[in-house]
């Protein structure tokens, strides 16, 4: 048995994520024999390593087999087992959009967040960590653009105690700033495009196309 992959996934199931720098971590991300060992383990619990290049922080979720089983398990699918209601799967969603998104360009164009954007070196530069290309966004702006339409500040505030009790966000003064969640458990390469061109399409002043895209979530066979 290898020890290092049992003592990986309990941490992981304690502390719900771990640092990419975290030793057994980095040795999962780097060692290929390591990772399928880990992998395997967590497949034959239906479950799976959660990770991207764009995030400062691993966790666990479930594997795609299992989803319509544990999602679908009641007579309305369910979009989260983090217990959220609707307008808190909004507000993650619109928060998602407006500190992850811009960070995941700032990170592709190698340029950390307090660069000037005109360095016509920036390529030549490793991919910044998340914390370093991450602005967050105002409380007040937050509010002002969007209190009307997810609940008002009583009902935004309880879903922002909520989001950040999850892992989501943090609160730091008037700052919302990303938490070790918000980039892992969303899946950008689905959901860039159906939001910035389709439902959240004013927020970047773009026009959506002709058959604007709509954010769903997947459904059982």
């Amino acid at each position: 048995m290898n020890d290092d992959a049992q003592i990986l996934i309990a941490q992981l199931l304690t502390h719900q994520t771990l640092a990419r720098e975290h030793k057994l971590v980095k040795r999962a991300l780097s060692d290929e024999q390591f990772r399928a060992d880990i992998d395997s383990r967590l497949l034959a619990c239906g479950l799976k390593l959660l990770d991207n290049v764009y995030a400062d922080n691993v966790t666990l979720a479930l594997s795609r087999q299992v989803e319509p089983k544990i999602f679908g398990a009641r007579e309305v699918w369910q979009n989260n087992n983090f217990g959220l209601a609707r307008d808190g799967v909004a507000l993650l969603v619109v928060l998602w959009a407006l500190i992850v998104l811009p960070k995941r360009e700032r990170q592709e164009a190698h340029q950390a967040a307090a660069e000037d954007q005109e360095d016509m070196f920036g390529k030549e530069k490793p991919l910044p960590r998340a914390e370093e290309a991450s602005l967050g966004i105002s409380y007040r702006a937050l509010l002002a653009d969007f209190g009307d339409k997810l609940g008002k500040k009583t009902r935004m505030d309880m879903n922002l105690g909520q989001l950040a009790k999850l892992g989501f966000i943090e609160r730091r003064g008037d700052m919302i700033v990303e938490g070790p969640l918000l980039d892992l458990m969303m899946d950008t390469d689905v959901l860039r495009d159906r939001i910035v061109n389709g439902a959240l399409a004013d927020i970047f002043h773009r026009p959506p196309p002709k058959e604007a895209a709509i954010l769903t979530f997947p459904q059982p066979e």
